[in-house]
């Protein structure tokens, strides 16, 4: 439900930019600074106010912080042969897109800002595919890969939306993994992405 109002709401954001209906003041960089603050500090209210995060953390083994850094280091080794694909992005192009881990609200946001509105897009689109990626094939990414696989594939929405997918999937076991997993990368989205950017 919630990727379909995303979509709705992109679609009349195409319509109603095409008429000319919003003045010059919403296509400026102003109104996205103040957009990213305001998502960011909704963000810290809504990790921070989690109780579940901070009950999980501290009865989690320190080993499982290899598995965001797995995530980390497997999606941006798995985007590099798209740079063939797509000659026109750079390199760090690619790997801003990817850096947003599934979190297309913010990721959008932040290349939107930074690096203009055709990349700000492709981070939208690839990061919400691959939300619904995980949603729909978890239990194949299962069966193929271990029980691991959905939580590394969700990245940063693996401790919300696709959460339901991953417990489903490989159990009620892995809930706390995947939690970790999410809050991990939703922390370290507004740090990494930028850093692509600015190469």
């Amino acid at each position: 439900m919630s990727n379909l109002l995303l979509i709705i709401g992109l679609i009349t954001g195409f319509i109603v930019g095409a008429t000319g209906l919003v003045g010059e003041f919403t296509m400026g960089t102003k109104i996205f600074n103040y957009t990213l603050y305001a998502l960011l500090f909704f963000v810290g209210v809504g990790v921070g106010s989690n109780k579940r995060i901070w009950i999980f953390l501290k009865k989690l083994n320190y080993k499982i912080v290899l598995i965001p850094i797995a995530t980390i280091i497997g999606t941006f080794i798995g985007v590099l042969p798209l740079v063939l694909f797509f000659k026109s992005f750079k390199l760090n192009e690619v790997l801003a897109v990817s850096a947003g881990f599934g979190y297309y609200s913010l990721a959008s946001i932040i290349v939107s800002n930074e690096y203009g509105y055709t990349l700000g897009l492709f981070a939208l689109i690839s990061n919400l595919l691959r939300e619904s990626f995980t949603i729909i094939f978890s239990p194949f990414l299962v069966k193929i890969f271990g029980k691991l696989a959905p939580i590394m594939a969700g990245g940063a929405t693996s401790m919300d939306t696709t959460l339901p997918s991953v417990v489903k999937s490989s159990g009620k076991e892995y809930a706390a993994i995947s939690i970790f997993n999410g809050f991990v990368l939703t922390i370290f989205v507004p740090f990494i992405l930028p850093l692509f950017l600015n190469l």
